[in-house]
């Protein structure tokens, strides 16, 4: 039996002790410094929360409440894929100018809501414990969102629905939307709206600018009252003020920016139209959140479901995926 002194035994508890506490700070070290990926919530622009997804490599996404509008959306290298106008305003009710706004329930003036609907200038909340059936698991780093409609929306809008949508940074640096709306009316009415993820891309002129994917599709030309045409066109170049939307387009459509040596697919599901949108110089002159020449260094490419409204019975859902990558 070997018997210990005092000393000897206080010394042996420090020891355990010492070292109990160095596994655990070593694990939390390496939980810390060898994840890939991080979420902050923080303050942006006049005080209004945003979160912020990161990878190590350098990709990040910046994502306002506030609309639940995603402001940022940064590479490897740190440079901007999304355009956001010098002159935004970020003032609730007013709408945040550039970025990725989200329209619901209304696209545009179809409908008798003020234009793009309210989901895009009404404050989100953070899901904290999103449903494991509303979205699948998700390779990357994430935010859940969730809006429900106030009782001044039902006034306007007199529909009940949960709409959430993920935010997701993918370890390669895509950027991932996903969004699921239900119709959680307790008294049996359907309802029917509109949809749209207004992208916009920041470029290094309009001009270098070539999008890919329309060829021979139906469009209806916003500037000729909706008129209904087929683009003869292979390629997209704009060189005027430009506002279509195209009819069940392919799932991936490509944004050639000549200028910056980069191309962005837009991949999406559940969305079969897009708007493809550059005011012009006379346009921009007239919108006041707009400097007078950014119309250059943007272009408008919006996954959208707009030709054919999507209606809803109680208890049903839909689902949308909007995925953008500069990789094939």
């Amino acid at each position: 039996m070997i018997v210990c002194s005092y000393r000897q035994t206080m010394r042996l508890i420090h020891t355990i002790l010492f070292v109990s506490v160095l596994v655990v700070y070593t694990e939390i070290v390496e939980a810390t410094t060898t994840g890939n990926q991080s979420v902050e919530v923080t303050k942006g622009i006049n005080g209004l929360e945003k979160v912020i997804l990161r990878q190590t490599h350098g990709s990040s996404v910046e994502v306002y409440l506030y609309g639940a509008h995603v402001t940022s959306w940064k590479n490897e290298q740190g440079e901007e894929l999304i355009f956001l106008s010098s002159k935004a305003i970020f003032s609730p009710p007013k709408p945040i100018r550039g970025g990725i706004p989200t329209v619901f329930p209304q696209f545009s003036n179809l409908g008798s809501l003020q234009s793009h609907g309210f989901a895009r200038n009404r404050f989100w909340t953070i899901d904290n414990k999103p449903s494991p059936d509303t979205f699948k698991v998700t390779n990357g780093v994430s935010v859940d969102l969730l809006l429900k409609p106030t009782e001044e929306d039902l006034k306007i809008w007199p529909h009940r629905f949960e709409f959430r949508m993920r935010v997701t940074l993918t370890p390669g640096g895509d950027l991932v939307l996903t969004s699921c709306i239900r119709n959680t009316d307790d008294v049996g009415k359907p309802f029917t709206f509109t949809f749209a993820h207004h992208t916009y891309f920041s470029v290094s002129n309009i001009s270098e600018v070539e999008v890919k994917g329309m060829a021979k599709l139906d469009y209806l030309d916003n500037l000729q009252n909706r008129t209904r045409f087929t683009e003869t066109k292979d390629t997209i170049t704009i060189d005027s003020e430009f506002d279509r939307i195209y009819l069940s387009t392919p799932k991936k459509v490509a944004v050639l920016d000549h200028g910056n040596k980069r191309t962005i697919f837009v991949r999406k599901d559940g969305l079969p139209d897009a708007v493809v949108w550059n005011p012009w110089e006379t346009k921009a002159k007239t919108i006041v959140d707009l400097r007078e020449d950014e119309y250059k260094y943007m272009i408008a490419v919006e996954a959208a479901a707009i030709e054919k409204p999507v209606t809803l019975n109680p208890g049903e859902e839909w689902k949308g995926r909007l995925e953008l990558s500069t990789r094939r």
